[in-house]
């Protein structure tokens, strides 16, 4: 792809803004030394808008741009599922969530573990999550994101992965490292707006080019008559891609389970509404990140779409030299993840490019900076002061954070090359994952509702869960892998609950959460907010079913 001078300034001047932001929030004011919650929890200050941003760029990555777009080409708006539940898990999240783990003053999410249950069992999921964090977050994303850089950057024969890896990680650290929750939720304000506006004119621009008429409109109108297969979220058995998003299962089913687990216990998502001024400043901040979630789609799955009906030339598009060589592989298989990249070099002009570039790098370094903030407030609050220095100064705590988050950055980045190695490295990932992510939805979930479950019990489910998952992945069973995670949550539960009730079938656990409905109340603000969202969706899954 050819830059002008134009959109390499552009793209300078993005990364010299980012830094300055980071830089300028976390310097520390006079009279006073930045203490933990100033660096792991922004000092509690957040307002609403800088959450819902925050969230939202710790969320989207090169995996949307490049891995969704693909799966638009290949399946359609169906892979928009993942983004527009998140809508709807965010609600649930923000209003019989939040109100528990604020009124805890949690750091982290294993602290919640050891409110509700033992520090055994904090300690077990706290080392999971750095662990997954480093090995599998972090070193994914570190390499799809210089994996994207080189396919739209450079030749795409994965010369500048290596560079693109270095450069990524220390654009990060650059902000990230020394100022932290602070400096990374305040430039993912502008990371996100950057990410938007670069996602809408890439998708505005195709769009204008579909017809030979030009026209956005146009281009809108010739897509769903020619594509209108794409347009389907709810697929037939019959479908391809059945198994991956298997139907109606997709809203009442395993979807759940990786939603609530994602956006409801994850550290690096939650974490920035734990920084809130206020619960009702959290709440709104999802209701926010919700909204922007609806957008999403737009800009990572249409494009893909935009591809496909170029690539297939139905009648009334535009012929574009050398589309269909551009997606065609050397064995004649199709190269869905092309869509994103090819887009951007055929239809961006000059100085646009730049902005598009930047919205990129920014999707990639706003998650990379969450991730190692998040593993550095796990390793430093539930191992660190627990068990080596529990003593330890509020800025020896700060620092250890600091060389946490650059010994977890090197890791990731010396064992990211190695990811390319893998074959169908996200399949692996799900699959790691999806071994482990019910069993842990069940303890937080039987933890926050129903006071009976004991420590015990917890153990036994998170243990016995990974044998169930495991089971259910035999080919005997045949079962998506979605409905797997399913089966394994309600398992899993039911399990928890029966190992309770062994203890005493009367009796709470004493470390039981007692909840009442002024709990879960919320404001008119949030409640409003919640209508018109679920309203959206009603429509949207109407329109698209």
């Amino acid at each position: 792809m050819q830059f002008s001078f134009l959109d390499i300034a552009v793209f300078v001047l993005y990364l010299v803004v980012i830094i300055s932001i980071g830089l300028w929030v976390s310097r520390e004011k006079k009279g006073h030394v930045k203490n933990t919650e100033d660096y792991f929890l922004a000092g509690k200050s957040l307002p609403w808008w800088a959450i819902g941003a925050s969230l939202i760029a710790a969320n989207i990555s090169a995996e949307q741009f490049i891995g969704m777009s693909g799966s638009g080409f290949a399946i359609g708006l169906a892979i928009a599922s993942y983004e527009w539940m998140a809508a709807l898990t965010l609600i649930i999240v923000a209003k019989y969530f939040m109100p528990i783990f604020i009124e805890k003053k949690l750091y982290t999410i294993p602290e919640f573990i050891e409110v509700r249950f033992n520090k055994n069992l904090k300690t077990i999921l706290a080392v999971f999550w750095i662990a997954l964090f480093i090995f599998v977050n972090l070193t994914s994303v570190l390499f799809l994101g210089a994996k994207a850089v080189d396919t739209i950057i450079g030749n795409g024969d994965g010369s500048m992965i290596v560079y693109a890896i270095i450069g990524l990680g220390l654009i990060a650290v650059a902000y990230s490292l020394y100022g932290g929750l602070s400096a990374v939720a305040w430039t993912d304000v502008v990371q996100v707006i950057m990410l938007v506006l670069g996602g809408l004119i890439a998708t505005l621009l195709a769009l204008d080019h579909v017809t030979p008429d030009g026209g956005i409109f146009n281009g809108l109108s010739h897509i769903f008559q020619v594509a209108d297969d794409k347009f389907h979220m709810i697929l037939e058995r019959s479908h391809s891609e059945y198994f991956n998003l298997p139907g109606i299962a997709v809203l009442i089913g395993g979807m759940w389970v990786a939603n609530l687990y994602y956006w409801g216990f994850n550290q690096y998502i939650i974490q920035r509404a734990l920084a809130a001024k206020s619960l009702k400043e959290a709440q709104r901040g999802l209701a926010f990140a919700a909204f922007l979630k609806l957008i999403i789609p737009f800009i990572v799955v249409i494009p893909g779409i935009i591809a496909f009906v170029m690539y297939t030339q139905p009648e009334g598009t535009a012929l574009i030299p050398g589309v269909q060589e551009a997606f065609t592989k050397v064995d004649g298989s199709i190269n869905y993840d092309k869509a994103y990249p090819w887009l951007i070099s055929v239809f961006i002009p000059v100085g646009l490019k730049g902005v598009v570039i930047a919205a990129l790098v920014a999707a990639i370094v706003s998650s990379l900076a969450s991730m190692l903030n998040s593993t550095s407030t796990i390793f430093t609050m539930d191992i660190y002061k627990v068990y080596i220095n529990k003593n330890a100064s509020e800025k020896k705590t700060v620092n250890i954070g600091r060389i946490t988050a650059a010994g977890a950055l090197v890791i990731a980045g010396v064992l990211a090359p190695l990811m390319g190695n893998i074959p169908q490295m996200f399949q692996y990932i799900q699959e790691y994952t999806g071994l482990v992510s019910p069993g842990i939805l069940a303890v937080f979930l039987m933890g926050l509702f129903w006071k009976k479950s004991t420590s015990r019990a917890a153990i036994i489910g998170v243990i016995t869960s990974i044998l169930v998952a495991m089971l259910l992945k035999l080919p005997v069973v045949d079962l998506p892998w979605m409905d797997q995670m399913f089966y394994t949550l309600i398992i899993t539960m039911v399990i928890i609950a029966g190992v309770s009730m062994t203890n005493s079938k009367d009796v709470d656990d004493p470390k039981g959460i007692p909840l009442t409905a002024e709990t879960f109340k919320t404001g008119p603000v949030f409640n409003i907010s919640s209508y018109v969202i679920l309203l959206i969706l009603a429509v949207l899954y109407t329109v698209f079913w």
